[in-house]
């Protein structure tokens, strides 16, 4: 059994005393693990770094074992937000996030997304909303997708500024003002890609938003509490 793929480093751990188990973001094969021999040797380590893009040749002799990866350097990008604390923190969180998908189920909207993102990490784009939009996009991946394309009491598209935490909907400013205690803020910029300026307080409730869910999801499917990280993540921004 045998595949070559392009993958996006989400997690190492050693195995032995030279070996390291990599967990890649795949585009075509999903969440996918593997063994690099001598992996903990000086010309392996910068290649094996969170958020390095590499290009992957798995093999095995049965698709159910965990396999051998021969990985080479794409895009070697984790040095350029080591001297950032918000970017190192995002990458971090997004690789710990990422890691949630189920096991070689092909997800290549989740791997574009990340890969678009952490571009944004490693340059200077404007990341902080994209770090929002890509995890509403996981969040889609694992089963808690949002609709935030009308209001769920009165199926209108106007004045959506809040989501309810029990239909996963938006909810428009008239039908959810007896219960604004209630919902979620609803950052406008997830439901107009046209809007230019997008405040600290935007990403702060967009990262609220999706933080709630994520939580949610953690609870009921992993009985456990959201990553320390993306917590950090949240209290740093």
């Amino acid at each position: 059994m045998q595949w070559s793929d392009s993958g996006i480093i989400i997690s190492t751990r050693r195995h032995g005393e030279t070996s390291v188990i990599v967990d890649l973001l795949t585009r075509d094969h999903g969440r996918h693990s593997g063994m690099v021999r001598g992996g903990r040797s000086k010309r392996h380590r910068p290649v094996l770094q969170l958020g390095n893009l590499v290009g992957a040749d798995w093999k095995a002799r049965l698709p159910e074992h965990l396999g051998m990866y021969i990985l080479e350097p794409e895009k070697l990008r984790s040095a350029l937000v080591m001297d950032d604390a918000a970017k190192l923190l995002a990458l971090q969180s997004v690789c710990v996030l990422a890691g949630q998908v189920a096991e070689r189920e092909p997800h290549p909207g989740l791997f574009d997304a990340t890969e678009i993102l952490i571009a944004a990490l490693a340059g200077e784009e404007l990341w902080q909303p994209m770090l929002v939009m890509w995890e509403l996009g996981l969040l889609g991946e694992l089963g808690f997708g949002l609709d935030l394309t009308s209001c769920a009491a009165t199926g209108s598209a106007e004045e959506l500024i809040y989501v309810s935490p029990r239909s996963l909907r938006a909810v428009s400013r008239q039908a959810g003002e007896p219960y604004h205690d209630r919902l979620l803020p609803l950052p406008s910029f997830l439901i107009n890609s046209n809007q230019s300026e997008i405040s600290h307080t935007d990403i702060k409730s967009g990262l609220k938003l999706t933080g709630y869910f994520l939580h949610k999801y953690y609870i009921e499917m992993k009985e456990q509490d959201l990553p320390e990280i993306r917590q950090r993540l949240y209290t740093y921004i």
